[in-house]
């Protein structure tokens, strides 16, 4: 190989770390394990591009960031839809499973999310507990990590855990069966506090007794 082989994948590998980096940062700051389904194929994607371009180093550079672009832009666009419709949101994101409800193991959300027993004991050990008698609540989030809440054998009342009754307007008629209450109850405890218009709540839940009710942004 010549010298000119060897410049070119050099500043070839240059441009494209600094445009993955830029491209990276354009989609925002998320940790590796928070990572969504979708933004994971494009991270793949991406790398994938580049190293083709790295070792194909007659091919114009351009052909390679254009389709880094056109990755960024769906991404970006699939992010601002989510953040709109919630349905969408579910379907990109899916939505938590719980695990472990009231001390009591579901089966049924462990097959329904390929998630056997083996990999709820080393989340559970993960997060120092090592008897899942302990565990009062166990959520599966989508990202993939476990979050547990204990529970309180000081106390004679349960935990719970926050659950969003209301997301950008949108009732979680899920959400109202796990906590056993109606869309009816829901709707009459918010017009009693002043609530009447729902499409101005941009999120809702009830927990320990008590409503958090926080406004859409004007």
């Amino acid at each position: 190989m010549d010298f000119y082989h060897y410049f070119t994948i050099g500043w070839k590998t240059v441009v494209l770390y600094l445009v993955i980096l830029v491209i990276f940062r354009l989609m925002g700051k998320r940790e590796i394990g928070e990572l969504s389904v979708l933004d994971l194929v494009i991270f793949i994607m991406i790398g994938e591009l580049a190293a083709v371009a790295i070792e194909n180093h007659k091919e114009p550079i351009a052909h390679t960031i254009e389709p880094m672009v056109i990755l960024l832009g769906i991404q970006v666009m699939f992010a601002l839809i989510s953040l709109k419709v919630p349905k969408f949101r579910q379907i990109i994101d899916g939505t938590p499973s719980i695990i472990i409800r009231k001390g009591k193991i579901d089966e049924k959300a462990m097959k329904k999310q390929r998630y056997n027993f083996d990999d709820l004991l080393m989340q559970l050990r993960q997060k120092d507990i090592n008897n899942i008698t302990d565990v009062e609540y166990a959520i599966l989030e989508t990202s993939g990590e476990l979050s547990v809440i204990k529970k309180d054998n000081k106390k004679k009342q349960q935990k719970t855990y926050t659950l969003p009754f209301i997301v950008d307007g949108e009732i979680s008629q899920e959400n109202l069966a796990n906590r056993n209450v109606s869309e009816i109850w829901l709707r009459r405890e918010l017009r009693k506090r002043g609530y009447k218009d729902l499409n101005q709540i941009s999120f809702c839940s009830f927990q320990d007794g008590e409503f958090f009710i926080d406004l859409k942004d004007e």
